[in-house]
């Protein structure tokens, strides 16, 4: 669920998710370009997906490390490490957890982030689309637009799980000037 809120996949990729496409020294998760939702075209051509790592998330994966690093995936399934987790899980987590469909899924993490993100950190829109692996809209902004917001989107994704960090906490006390006696 943490990594759901801080790497913005989509649910599938996350299952999916392999430890040979974790680099926590670069602080990246590279997903193979035939995994992302594209066109067969695409699927067979396209670029991987690079998603850069908040500190936030290179510690969930570290702490995952002596759990599953030594299967194939990060999150294996109970009952073989040959296949990853069920597609139900995360949703299942989240009923456990009191959400309804209607408040909570795990795609919604994505959803939920594309609107704060925009609203309370004021990220370019750009930016937010290309973590999200959003293809661009037009055509002609498909065939000259290559640029992948690498810099930026670390920055957001390091703002974006500090303000999740905030939000787990509380409250936000903003610290007064010392009063003279």
């Amino acid at each position: 669920l943490a990594l759901s809120a801080l790497l913005l996949l989509r649910p599938g990729e996350l299952r999916q998710l392999q430890w040979a496409w974790v680099d926590l020294e670069a602080a990246t998760v590279t997903i193979p370009g035939e995994l992302m939702k594209r066109s067969i075209a695409d699927k067979a051509n396209g670029p991987p997906h690079v998603v850069p790592l908040a500190p936030q998330a290179v510690a969930i994966f570290k702490d995952l490390q002596p759990l599953t690093g030594g299967k194939l995936y990060v999150f294996p399934s109970l009952h073989t490490g040959e296949r990853p987790m069920s597609e139900n899980t995360v949703n299942v987590a989240l009923r456990r957890m009191g959400y309804d469909r209607e408040t909570m899924t795990a795609h919604g993490f994505r959803a939920m982030a594309r609107t704060m993100i925009a609203e309370r950190l004021g990220v370019a829109p750009e930016v937010i689309e290309a973590q999200l692996a959003h293809a661009v809209g037009d055509a002609l902004g498909r065939a000259y637009n290559r640029t992948q917001f690498i810099d930026q989107r670390r920055d957001m994704m390091a703002k974006w799980a500090g303000y999740l960090d905030r939000l787990r906490v509380g409250a936000q006390v903003i610290p007064l000037g010392a009063r003279s006696a």
